[in-house]
């Protein structure tokens, strides 16, 4: 073997070396930019800031653990039917089977399904809680979503304990069809019962809530409040403006749009949420 054919076997070597794979997928970790204002930060620098830009204040999606960790106090969280989970009742199929997309799912986000619940608290105070998760296939709104929030909101009315959802969600599931479509109206139903029991229920619409969850729990609250910027709607922009054939304003589906005309009460950063519902808990209480 010549000396030039053994340097470029080395070369070919080092091109395809797994180590060096691997750093570039580690550097690629450790820099996030910015969706807004493409400012690049070490990834310690937005977890340590709730996961919002320190530049922008642009608000990343974060994860239900993440909110369970930003919200309550330490420790305090009791999770409630954690193994309950889809059973593809119709034996749907696109792509992929949807039992498929299920097994996919729990295996990438170690969730059961879309939303987390349980009783914690915040400064000292006791609520039950649900926070959905967009990780887990859009946090669309199946059955079991659907069943999970309505015992949460049934525990919540016999231990008389305040209510808040966390909405992160594109809408219900297409792959139940009926039985997703279903659930607007069984956690609604549970909802009035909570509010005849004098209780009071927090919404907090995350980018994106939209859909199924929009028009039901999302829009129920006491008082409903929303993250800066988040997108909040029923149907998309496109289809809005394809029906009524008007262009729709830039801003329009934003949290602030919607503060403006009156169908929110409050926007709060992710990095206030904490101290905002305790003094909102207290004052209801």
């Amino acid at each position: 073997m010549s000396l030039s054919q053994w340097l470029a076997g080395k070369k070919k070597m080092s091109l395809n070396s797994p180590i060096k794979h691997t750093f570039s997928t580690q550097n690629k970790n450790l820099w996030i930019k910015c969706n807004q204002c493409n400012f690049l930060m070490y990834y310690k620098v937005l977890n340590e800031n709730f996961k919002v830009c320190p530049k922008c204040s642009y608000h990343f999606q974060a994860s239900s653990q993440d909110r369970i960790f930003y919200i309550f106090d330490r420790d305090s969280w009791h999770s409630f039917d954690v193994y309950l989970s889809s059973t593809d009742p119709l034996g749907f199929a696109d792509r992929k089977l949807y039992s498929a997309r299920l097994i996919d799912m729990k295996a990438r986000t170690c969730l059961s399904d879309a939303v987390q619940t349980g009783i914690a608290s915040i400064n000292s105070i006791s609520v039950a809680c649900g926070i959905m998760d967009f990780r887990f296939m859009g946090g669309s709104m199946g059955s079991v979503v659907g069943e999970k929030l309505t015992r949460l909101i049934e525990k919540a009315t016999k231990l008389q304990l305040p209510l808040i959802i966390l909405c992160a969600s594109g809408g219900a599931r297409m792959q139940e069809g009926m039985l997703s479509l279903m659930q607007m109206a069984k956690i609604s139903s549970a909802l009035y019962k909570h509010s005849e029991a004098s209780l009071p229920y927090f919404t907090i619409l995350t980018s994106p809530t939209t859909g199924g969850v929009t028009a039901s729990f999302a829009m129920l609250g006491d008082l409903i409040i929303a993250e800066p910027n988040a997108l909040i709607a029923f149907a998309g922009r496109r289809v809005i403006e394809q029906t009524i054939k008007e262009d729709l304003p830039d801003n329009f589906q934003t949290s602030e749009y919607l503060f403006k005309h009156g169908f929110i009460d409050l926007i709060i950063s992710r990095a206030h949420l904490r101290s905002q519902l305790s003094k909102l808990l207290y004052l209801y209480s």
